[in-house]
């Protein structure tokens, strides 16, 4: 498989070796089924290499889709690979009939990228872990849980592997996997039997996963844009118009709730650059109150604020939440 990145002008994948390669594992723990998973699993491995059909689904300007499928066992595996003309991009949306048992189901992706940490991302922010075994510290962190995504960086180049719904990885020297499925037994001995659908992307990128925007780019995968056709009403809104606006560097906006104990409006952030953030926000009515309160929405105490807007402070990885009147 070649990937060639244009833009630094170098390859994404080592010469010789396969990017989204599907690797099937026996997975017999020896303890808790469906919950752990013993490093020997690796030593058993069963190829995924019968490919029944392949196709090009699409072939427009913004971007080429191919189809492929592939039979394993009793099971098959679809996906619509997807490349874009305006991202970087390269999407797997997969659709897999699985009827296997004890068998535990990667995507491995080999990186020519060079480090001996990657970073994973957590809720409200991202840990580093080794991509060797040197001590048995290291070797314990096998398989390691991400949210929405896991990157492989040089200073200077590195490569994000993305998911909607899927948080157990390993990165082991420069081979970034992502674990699909794994079909445990015990306790439930159908377990994940059937239909599964997931989207995981690939984005090379220059710089680190901060100057990439990783964290941004899973956010619009988890939560994708929607279009929606409708009528036009007969009302005397404006043709335009939003919630709110948060201008920030470093900070996500997570959560935008409903006050458990009055009718507030609730807003969490965190900063996810390890950096101290200035936030904006701004509304397109005049605020009555903003209070800051903890993240069991108790302890409040006023926020200053000017007319529809009210600005803040984050530390490196801080979370701070809001009521709005």
């Amino acid at each position: 498989v070649s990937l060639f990145d244009k833009e630094a002008k170098r390859e994404v994948i080592p010469q010789g070796q396969v990017a989204n390669e599907l690797q099937a594992f026996e997975d017999r723990p020896m303890n808790y089924d469906a919950w752990d998973i013993d490093l020997y699993y690796q030593e058993k491995q069963y190829p995924v290499d019968e490919l029944s059909k392949w196709e090009v689904l699409e072939d427009g300007p913004d971007r080429v889709v191919v189809g492929l499928e592939w039979k394993f066992l009793d099971s098959t595996i679809r996906q619509r690979i997807s490349v874009y003309a305006e991202s970087r991009a390269i999407d797997f949306a997969t659709e897999i009939d699985w009827q296997e048992h004890s068998i535990l189901l990667k995507a491995a992706f080999p990186v020519a990228v060079r480090s001996t940490k990657a970073t994973y991302e957590i809720q409200y922010g991202n840990v580093e872990r080794p991509t060797h075994y040197n001590t048995s510290w290291d070797w314990a962190k096998f398989e390691t849980v991400a949210q929405k995504w896991v990157d492989l960086s040089e200073r200077n180049y590195g490569v994000s592997l993305l998911n909607d719904c899927k948080y157990g990885h390993d990165i082991k020297n420069n081979v970034m996997r992502l674990t699909l499925l794994k079909s445990a037994i015990e306790p439930d001995p159908q377990a994940d039997q059937g239909l599964h659908q997931f989207t995981y992307g690939l984005l090379p990128h220059q710089g680190d996963w901060y100057e990439a925007k990783t964290t941004q780019a899973g956010y619009e995968l988890n939560f994708p844009l929607r279009g929606v056709i409708s009528s036009s009403a007969q009302g005397t809104l404006a043709s335009s118009g939003h919630l709110l606006q948060v201008e920030s560097e470093s900070t996500i906006l997570d959560t935008v709730k409903k006050a458990e104990d009055s009718q507030e409006l609730v807003l969490r952030f965190y900063e996810f650059g390890n950096r101290t953030d200035q936030i904006s926000v701004t509304f397109p009515h005049t605020l009555r109150g903003v209070r800051e309160c903890n993240l069991m929405e108790k302890a409040d105490k006023d926020v200053e604020f000017q007319g529809n807007r009210f600005t803040f402070t984050l530390n490196p990885y801080e979370i701070r939440t809001f009521k709005i009147k």
